[in-house]
């Protein structure tokens, strides 16, 4: 019994350097800041106004504005609105679909929810080298709740889908693609 106790207490005395070690070889893969190996601040990014080439309306506005403002959180890069920055990002918004998604239980043809798609092909481009540094289109997407005014229901989701499409564009230009 007395044996088993020093063992007991033995172990209890090295379990805190075991767990130290294995948290310690956990994070040894963990690196701090970008991932392209651009500091933080260190390029500058210029955002275009995208053109809106569908037929809704203050598209290219809320796009646009939402981009400016995830650089600006992102803080990979900073916004230049001068015109001579680093990277120059250019959008067109080439889709905007309204899909319904749900109806309402007495009525099979008014609909309850539609599911809104906004579809924008992106390039961003450096200054000095005219080197893409990429062309995608990219597609934010989210649901909204119609009620009684579809157009009201629009406008409150019009923020979403921009947040989502910057969000993801964002996401490309700061650390590249996966």
């Amino acid at each position: 019994m007395r044996d088993t106790l020093n063992n007991f207490l033995s172990i209890n005395r090295f379990f805190p350097l075991i767990v130290l070690s294995f948290f310690l070889c956990g994070c040894a893969g963990y690196k701090l800041g970008p991932v392209g190996g651009v500091k933080a601040g260190e390029k500058s990014v210029q955002i275009n106004p995208f053109i809106n080439q569908t037929v809704e309306p203050r598209l290219g506005e809320a796009v646009t504005s939402a981009m400016r403002k995830r650089i600006q959180t992102d803080g990979t890069y900073r916004l230049n609105t001068g015109g001579t920055g680093d990277i120059i990002v250019n959008g067109v918004i080439i889709d905007f679909v309204r899909s319904p998604l749900s109806f309402q239980s007495n009525d099979i043809i008014t609909v309850k929810d539609y599911y809104l798609e906004m579809k924008a092909e992106i390039t961003a481009v450096e200054r000095s080298t005219g080197k893409i540094i990429f062309k995608k289109t990219v597609t934010g997407n989210t649901t909204i709740n119609v009620g009684n005014d579809l157009s009201s229901g629009e406008r409150q989701a019009l923020p979403i889908l921009a947040e989502d499409i910057a969000r993801k564009a964002v996401s490309l230009l700061a650390d590249g693609e996966w």
